[in-house]
Order: structure tokens, then sequence, then C-alpha cells
């Protein structure tokens, strides 16, 4: 509350409390030359303002906003003896303003009292043609940009500032109209801020209603997160006829009845900043496509180029050895055979790159089709392992499954072929990468419910092929899964293969619900590749004491 300054005669104060017992919010005395002699304001100390600071101030000048003919013309005629008077002004202090009803009276020679009485009704401190050129800069702004977050704030700063609110909030809501975030705010220092605060349609149905009728409303508050205010003027941001967004106006220091200049001033700003929000939009999304496309065309080249690498480098060895067969530059029906057989292995894998192009190129044109059902994981197992023995023995390399005990068998759910693609894949990868040591195939059952194409199962099962071959750097694994992409150590090249194998793999699993990561500690340290398969159903687990994993050798 504000105070009496001390050094007022006993006659002064007694102005000063019989006015301020009537609800009086400032009053001061001023000589004829417009000087502050006395100062009292009841929100002096909750504003910081010092009273004392005021005196011997040009108050009118300085602190309060009125028509200057209309104040100076009212205080010459109480000033030679006429009647007190009254007229509009509003007290400015920092970012605040406080519109009062002022009561001017004569109380001796030289001396004015002037009383300032709260009032809910604030004067309009600017003439129409002040909007229309307030409303001409912040649509100049707007529209010199098509960055959302500048529109956003320039519109609030600029809509707050004009009508000099407490708090300005541009809201959007949700695709289901059921939250609410604040994404633009202008406010006052003495009010906290609520920006990228967020609420539900049910706690503000006044927003729900003015995006059904598209009408702006003037009420009281508009939801329990802003109850700090005393006045709210809600208005719906509009483009084509729809709503993209809310202003909220907010005065939270005093009551105040919106003006039709004011609402008029707001409501042609809403309209612009619509209009402005959706083409900043519309640009963003047009950026992303074009982005999309670019990026999209990139990889395209990409791919060519890197196909018809590949498949250039077969086809010369293919050409090649028949030449020299031809050509008979072969030392003797032996060395034509080798020179047949290369011939024949770069056919081969000229067929294997052929098959891998075009798995590449069902999959990323959405055209794969893929027969999902239940799976038996032990024929799954079963299958890997006829294939894999005949090219561990001849490597001399170790195999084992670890896989866990059950009553009944463990099924998953996917695709059959492409599952047992995918471990061909990785088990034919170990194996060629693997000159000692052997290959482990681990399995893991995670019991938590997952939900894929709108089905649910009750968890998954994670395969690893774990290998001791050469490993891959730290700094090369991210690159794995890429298209063509060989980079196990330094001399992978003369492992063969397509590059192809791991990214193929990392689809097809993503299509069956799956994830797919590889793991290494480095070059000639092994590596794990592991992916997940949905499971179709939750078998029953043996649990005896100490009952290792079922191991299959």
């Amino acid at each position: 509350m504000g105070c009496f300054p001390p050094q007022l005669p006993a006659d002064q104060r007694q102005h000063f409390a019989y006015w301020q017992a009537l609800n009086a919010e400032i009053i001061w005395l001023q000589d004829n030359m417009g000087v502050c002699t006395a100062f009292f304001w009841q929100w002096a100390e909750t504003f910081g303002c010092q009273p004392q600071a005021m005196v011997t101030t040009e108050i009118f000048q300085q602190w309060i906003t009125v028509d200057n003919a209309i104040y100076t013309t009212a205080l010459q005629r109480v000033g030679q003896g006429g009647l007190p008077e009254t007229l509009d002004g509003t007290f400015q202090w920092a970012d605040q303003t406080f519109p009062l009803k002022l009561l001017v009276t004569a109380i001796g020679a030289g001396q004015l009292l002037v009383v300032g009485f709260p009032q809910a009704v604030a004067p309009s401190s600017l003439s129409p043609l002040s909007y229309q050129k307030a409303l001409s800069r912040i649509a100049r702004k707007i529209r010199n940009t098509f960055d959302l977050t500048v529109i956003r704030q320039e519109a609030m700063n600029g809509l707050g500032k004009t009508l000099q609110v407490s708090r300005c909030l541009l809201l959007t809501a949700d695709a289901t109209q059921s939250r609410f975030q604040v994404e633009a705010e202008y406010r006052c220092s003495s009010v906290p801020s609520c920006l990228g605060a967020s609420w539900r349609s049910p706690d503000s149905p006044v927003l729900e209603e003015i995006y059904q009728t598209q009408v702006s409303q003037s009420l009281t508050t508009l939801c329990p997160a802003l109850a700090d205010s005393q006045a709210v003027l809600i208005l719906p941001t509009l483009y084509q006829g729809s709503v993209n967004g809310f202003i909220c106006l907010q005065q939270c220091d005093r009551p105040r009845i919106w003006q039709e200049v004011e609402q008029e001033f707001a409501q042609e700003l809403a309209e612009q900043l619509g209009t402005a929000i959706a083409h900043a939009t519309l640009y963003q999304e047009l950026e992303q496509l074009h982005q999309a496309a670019t990026e999209a065309a990139r990889l395209k080249n990409d791919f060519l180029a890197n196909t018809t690498h590949e498949l250039r480098t077969p086809l010369n060895g293919i050409i090649g050895f028949l030449t020299l067969v031809l050509d008979e530059m072969a030392d003797g029906r032996a060395e034509e055979l080798d020179f047949i057989a290369a011939a024949h292995e770069s056919a081969l894998h000229l067929l294997n790159l052929i098959n891998d192009i075009l798995d590449i190129a069902k999959i990323e044109s959405g055209k794969l089709d893929l027969d999902l059902q239940p799976i038996s994981l032990g024929e799954l197992l079963d299958n890997l392992n006829n294939f894999a023995r005949p090219q561990l023995q001849t490597k001399n390399l170790t195999w084992e499954m670890l896989v866990p005990e059950s009553h009944d068998d463990i099924i998953l759910y996917g695709d059959y072929q492409r599952l047992f693609q995918v471990l061909l894949n990785l088990v034919g990868n170990a194996i060629k990468f693997t000159n000692a040591g052997g290959i482990t195939i681990n399995v893991e059952l995670v019991f938590k419910p997952v939900i894929h194409d709108d089905q649910q199962f009750p968890g998954m099962v994670k395969i690893s092929v774990i290998d001791t071959g050469i490993g891959v750097a730290l700094d090369m694994q991210s690159k794995l899964f890429q298209n063509f992409s060989q980079v196990r150590g330094g001399h992978t090249r003369k492992y063969g293969g397509t590059g192809l194998g791991l990214a193929i793999s990392k689809k097809l699993v993503e299509a069956c619900g799956g994830k797919i990561s590889f793991y290494s500690m480095g070059e000639g340290l092994g590596s794990t590749v592991t992916f997940s398969v949905l499971l179709q159903q939750k078998p029953v687990l043996k649990q005896p004491k100490h009952q290792d994993p079922q191991v299959i050798i």
C-alpha cells in the first residue's frame, strides 16, 4: 500500500485520508505550473514506486495520459475558483496502464488536488487512425517472413503493446482439438510466463465453442491455468473459413471492458495472422517436400551408380575369363577349366547381386509381399543348422545354438522365407569373415507386450549371431546397413559379397515388426548381429534348478 508523504501539513493529510477512505487509487497535489508537491498511490509498494521520487516532477507530462487541451482548460477553470471537474485519464507506470476517473479540486491559493478513482473501462489511448497505422506496421512484419516463430511472436508483441494488455497469447490445438498449447506470448514483466503451457479441451470449453462458431468472446477468465486474469478477449485466427489458432488477450491488473475499436483492431489482425500462419505452414511443407524429393533423387542416383559399378565387376570377370578360353590362352586343359570355373563363380556372384538388387527395389518401392504367419523357431533353426554345417566343417569352425528350454515349441510371427533369408545372410557373413573359432546362435525371450499392425503380441524373440571373426572398427559400424556397404576390416574385398546383405536384412526384419543391430569391439575382436522377431504366443519355459539353455552342436 502507499503512504502519505511525511512532510504534508495536517490539513493536506486530512484531504489525502478522506479521499483514500472513498477508494481513491491515486492522489497528488500540484501547483499552477503543474509541478507535483505531494503524491500518494495505493499500489506504490506493490509496483516498486517511490512516492518521494514523484515530487517536484511535472506529473502530467511524465506519468498521466489525458487529452492535453481538456486537462489544461479544466485546471484553469478550477484554479480560477470554479467548481471541481472530472475527466478521464490513465496513470502509466513501467509497462502497466491504470485507467482513472480524475477529480480536480482547488484547495488553496495555487494548490490543486487531483484524485484518481479506478474505472473498469479503459479509455482507448489510440484513435481509429492510430490503430490502422499499428495494424499496417504489424502486418508488414508478419508478411516479410515465412518463419512461423517470427510471425507468431511479432503479432503477439504488436497486439499486446498496442492494446496495453497484461498478456497476449497465441494458442494452437492438436489435430483432435483435445489439447491447446501456447506457441507465442507477449507479457508485462509483472505477470508470469505461460509460453509452452498446455491444457486439455475440457478445461477451456469456450475454445471449442469459438472453434465451432468462429466468433470472438469476452469473458473474465479462460481456464484454471490462466486464473490470474480479470478480463479476457478470445479471437480465432482464420484461413479460408477454417480456424488455425486462437488469440487470447488478458488484463490481469484490473477489470476491463473491450471497446469496439479495440475489438475491430484485434479481429483484423487475427484474420491477417491466420493467413500468414497458413502461408508459412504451406511454405514449410513445400520445403520439406522439396528436400525429400532432392534426397530421393540423390539416393536414386547413388543407387544407380553403385549398381552399375557392382554389376560391371562380375561381368568383366565373366568376359575376361571366357575371352582367355576362346583365345586359347590357357596352358593346358587344367588351366582352361580354372578359367571356366572362375567365370562360373563370377556368374553366380552376378546372379546373387541381381537378386539382391531386385529385393532392395521391391522393398523400397513398397511392393514386397510378406506372408506373415506363425513360425516354429525349432523348424527354422533346424533348417539353418542343415545349411550351415557343411560350410562350418569346411573351415573347421565350431557351431552351437543356445535356446531356452520350453515344454512347447517357441512360435514366432513373421514371413518364414524372409526370416530364413535373414538368418542365411547373417550366418553366411559370420562364416565368411571367421577364420578361427566358431559361430554361436543365441536366442533370448523378452516378455513385454508389443503392438504391430494393430495386433498385440506377448513379446519379442531376440536372435543373435555371434562370431569370432575379423570384426569391424568402431567408426565404421554405422555404415554397415547402407546399400553396397563393405566395411569389415581393411581387406574385405577379398571376401566377396554384394554389400547388400545387411541392408536387405535390416529392411526385412523391420517389415516383419522387428529391429536389427550390429556390435563389435573392433577389428579382430569378432562381432554380434542381433535381430528381433514378434513372439506369437508365450511358451511354457522349463525352470529346474541350475538349468542351462538347450545347446545344439
